[in-house]
C-alpha cells in the first residue's frame, strides 16, 4: 500500500522551528519521499490520499525506560508478583496502548524472571515479548534488559534477581546475556539509602563482562551515592537520576554517559493524592515528601542538561505507576523542568535511538521505517499535543 500524508506541520526535534506544509509519502511502510507540499513524485492511482492539515507530524515515540508486563498504578510493586499469564496478557494490553499513543520503541527495563507458559523457556518475560513481537507493526519495536540485578534485599522477594556480593553480580550478568538481554540493568539503590549496594570495582567488572558481549549496561540510580558508583564504573546511562550534582553530569557528559528521565512519576504520584486513600500518597507528610523529591529530580534534570549530557524519556510505566500511554506526561515534566519543548520532543524520539543505538528510531528519513504519529497541536510550543493522537502509521 502507498499512502500520502499531505500538507501537514512537521517536528522532530531537531530545532525549535516548527516546518509548514510537508508530505511524506510511505510505500510498504517506508518513507519513499518527503518534502514540501505541491512537489510529491507522480502518485499511483491507487494512493491513499490523508489529509493532515491542522496536524503535525512527528516521529514514532520513543520511551527509554518501560516495563512492558507490569499494568502500573498506585500498586504497582505487587502487581509484579502476579503469575506469568497475567502479566502476559498486561503486556498485550500495554501494546495496545503503546501504539494508539503514538509509542513505537519500548526499552523495557526490568521483568519478573519465571517460566513462560508461551515457549515454556525461564527467562525474563520480555524476552519472550521481544522475540514473539519482533516484525508485528501492531507492537513495539522492543529492546530487553531481562531483570533486575540487586543486592539482596533491596527489592521484594521474586521481582529481581538478588546477589550477596561482586562475585554473584558478575554471574548474574553473564547469565542475563546467556538469556538473550539486549542489554543489562543494575540497580544501584540499596538496602541502606546512603549507601550503593555495590563497590565501583564490582560494578566495573560486570561492566566490563557486558561490554566484552557487546551489551550495554544502564543502572536504576534514584541517589547520589549510586549514581557515582555508576558513573565511576562507566555503565552506559543512568535510569531516574534524580539525586544528582555539577560535577557528576559534568563527568557524564565527558563519558558519553545518558540520562533515562522519569519526572512523570512525581506527577502521578501526586495525582493519586486526591484519589486514593493510601497513605503513602495522600498524607500531608507524604505530599511533602513527594512535592521536594520532584523539585530535587527536575533540578538533576536540569543540571544534566545544562552539562551535555544524552537526556531521553521514560515513562517508567509498569515499574513506576504511570501506563503504557502516557509517554506525553514525561515531555511535559521535562520542558517543566526547563528544557524547551524541542528538546523534551528529541528526548521522546531521537535521543531514544541514540541511546538504543537504532539509526531509525525516532527520527523520520527517505528510505527508513514510516513510523509517524499525527498529533493535533504544535509540540514545539505545546507540549500536551503529544496527547492529541489522531493517527499512528
Amino acid at each position: 500500500m502507498t499512502t500520502l500524508y499531505r500538507d501537514g506541520a512537521y517536528a522532530d526535534g531537531s530545532g525549535p522551528e516548527l516546518a509548514r506544509h510537508v508530505s511524506i509519502l510511505v510505500h510498504d511502510d517506508c518513507v519513499a519521499w518527503m518534502g514540501p507540499t505541491g512537489e510529491e513524485p507522480p502518485l499511483a492511482p491507487d494512493t491513499r490520499v490523508v489529509d493532515a492539515s491542522g496536524c503535525t507530524i512527528v516521529p514514532g515515540l520513543v520511551d527509554s525506560h518501560s516495563h512492558l508486563t507490569l499494568p502500573g498504578g498506585a500498586h504497582w510493586i505487587e502487581r509484579g508478583l502476579d503469575p506469568p499469564e497475567e502479566l502476559l496478557r498486561v503486556a498485550e494490553h500495554n501494546a495496545r496502548l503503546m501504539r494508539a499513543a503514538g509509542i513505537r520503541w519500548a526499552r523495557d527495563v526490568g521483568s519478573v524472571r519465571a517460566v513462560d507458559p508461551e515457549d515454556g523457556r525461564e527467562r525474563a518475560l520480555a524476552l519472550g515479548l521481544r522475540d514473539r513481537w519482533a516484525g508485528q507493526r501492531a507492537y513495539p519495536y522492543v529492546r530487553a534488559a531481562g531483570t533486575w540485578l540487586t543486592r539482596a534485599g533491596s527489592l521484594p522477594d521474586g521481582l529481581s534477581i538478588a546477589v550477596d556480593d561482586g562475585d554473584g553480580l558478575l554471574a548474574a550478568v553473564r547469565g542475563q546475556l546467556e538469556d538473550g538481554a539486549d542489554l543489562v540493568k543494575l540497580y544501584l539503590d540499596g538496602p541502606d539509602r546512603d549507601l550503593a549496594p555495590f563497590s565501583t570495582a564490582e560494578v566495573a567488572a560486570a561492566v566490563a563482562a557486558a561490554h566484552g558481549r557487546d551489551a550495554r549496561v544502564t543502572a536504576h540510580s534514584s541517589t547520589l551515592c549510586g549514581a557515582r558508583v555508576g558513573v565511576d564504573a562507566g555503565v552506559d546511562s543512568l535510569e531516574h537520576g534524580f539525586e544528582l550534582d555539577a560535577d557528576l553530569t559534568a563527568t557524564m557528559a565527558e563519558r558519553h554517559i545518558a540520562l533515562v528521565s522519569t519526572l512523570a512519576v512525581f506527577s502521578s504520584w501526586e495525582s493519586f493524592a486526591s484519589t486514593t486513600g493510601i497513605e503513602r500518597f495522600s498524607e500531608p507528610a507524604a505530599r511533602a515528601r513527594i512535592a521536594a523529591r520532584r523539585d530535587r529530580a527536575r533540578e538533576s534534570v536540569g543540571l544534566a542538561q545544562r552539562a551535555g549530557v544524552l537526556i531521553a524519556a521514560g515513562s517508567d510505566f509498569g515499574g513506576g505507576s504511570l501506563r503504557a500511554n502516557q509517554l506525553a506526561w514525561e515531555v511535559e515534566c521535562l520542558v517543566d523542568a526547563g528544557l524547551e519543548p524541542y528538546e523534551a520532543l528529541a528526548a521522546a524520539t531521537r535521543n531514544g535511538g541514540t541511546l538504543l543505538g537504532d539509526p531509525d528510531a525516532g527520527v523520520l528519513r527517505p528510505g527508513g521505517p514510516a513510523d509517524l504519529v499525527l498529533v493535533h497541536g504544535d509540540p514545539l510550543s505545546d507540549p500536551s499535543a503529544l496527547w492529541r493522537v489522531y493517527l499512528v502509521h
